[in-house]
């Protein structure tokens, strides 16, 4: 190698990744909007996880929360109303080494895609589906969800809404094959961020509902829960999620809670005050779907090529 050493070879500097590396377009969500926290704890995690922005998927259908992969420099999807889980359920199918983070609303995933959500947890694909509930339609500009409580005013319900809603924790802890259920808030970053962390490292489907502030709608929906000093409970437990003397030094309840236990997390889920925050269920053993969508990726082409072509032959005249 004219005159080189034979053991000579450049010395590559290992990549590193700051949070710079994980921004997108500028948020344009309303000033105070919960959607800001999330998404800076999500690109909090990548960074310090060092995951690679062209191995990360952010997946979204349409709502406020839905313009999340904008925000993301990383691959993503900005799909259809309610689709934003069958498309990650496809993208996971054959893309095993991505990570994929879901950021669906209250309205996108718990009623026009109310029946991708029952199948996505059922197939407990390796995903972090962060559901952020504010209990209205905001982009669409203030309609009564499946979440808004008795009561509240919409244009769809000036007089108030009627039905009672929908818990979006107890209806997925009724699901088939679900795997991980959470809760956190979105003005207690260190809480949201610890939650998502630990929905990250789960194998399965993570479902994390953060309840979420919208200043422009439902400003006061959540006062109550912050301005009390027990207005939220900890769930505490090895497996749960970690908690530190700030997060308690904040928030002074605290309960043991072990999240094997499906029947003490469908108790929880149903607590509103004081709100339960934590880790409310997980089983790592359950089936993952992925695992049999992602057989034959490792064929050859020509192999693959043999197969159809003895399939095709079967029906040979």
């Amino acid at each position: 190698m004219f005159g080189l050493k034979d053991d000579w070879a450049f010395d590559v500097s290992p990549r590193y990744f700051t949070l710079e590396d994980f921004d997108g377009g500028v948020a344009r969500w309303c000033p105070a909007c919960g959607d800001h926290a999330v998404l800076q704890a999500v690109k909090r995690i990548c960074r310090d996880e060092q995951l690679p922005p062209e191995k990360v998927v952010a997946v979204s259908g349409i709502g406020c929360s839905s313009r999340f992969p904008h925000y993301m420099s990383t691959y993503g999807f900005h799909g259809l109303h309610g689709r934003a889980l069958p498309v990650a359920c496809g993208v996971k199918a054959r893309r095993p080494d991505l990570t994929v983070w879901v950021a669906t609303g209250d309205g996108d995933c718990c009623s026009i895609g109310a029946g991708h959500w029952i199948h996505a947890i059922r197939y407990n694909m390796n995903l972090v589906v962060m559901l952020f509930d504010n209990a209205v339609y905001g982009l669409t500009k203030n309609q009564t969800s499946p979440t808004s409580p008795v009561g509240l005013k919409t244009n769809t319900h000036p007089r108030g809404a009627w039905l009672p809603p929908l818990n979006p924790l107890s209806a997925t802890l009724g699901f088939t094959n679900v795997s991980f259920v959470a809760q956190t808030v979105d003005w207690n970053p260190i809480h949201l961020h610890a939650t998502l962390l630990r929905a990250y490292q789960h194998r399965g489907l993570s479902f994390v509902r953060i309840m979420q502030r919208c200043p422009t709608y439902t400003a006061g929906l959540f006062d109550d829960i912050q301005k009390k000093p027990d207005g939220m409970t900890l769930l505490s437990h090895a497996d749960g999620v970690p908690i530190d003397d700030a997060l308690r030094r904040i928030i002074k309840g605290e309960i043991e809670h072990d999240p094997s236990d499906l029947a003490k997390a469908r108790a929880l889920a149903e607590q509103g005050d004081p709100l339960p925050i934590g880790l409310l269920y997980c089983d790592p053993s359950r089936p993952c779907y992925e695992e049999y969508t992602n057989a034959g990726l490792d064929m050859k082409p020509e192999d693959k090529l043999a197969v159809l072509e003895r399939e095709l032959n079967r029906f040979a005249v």
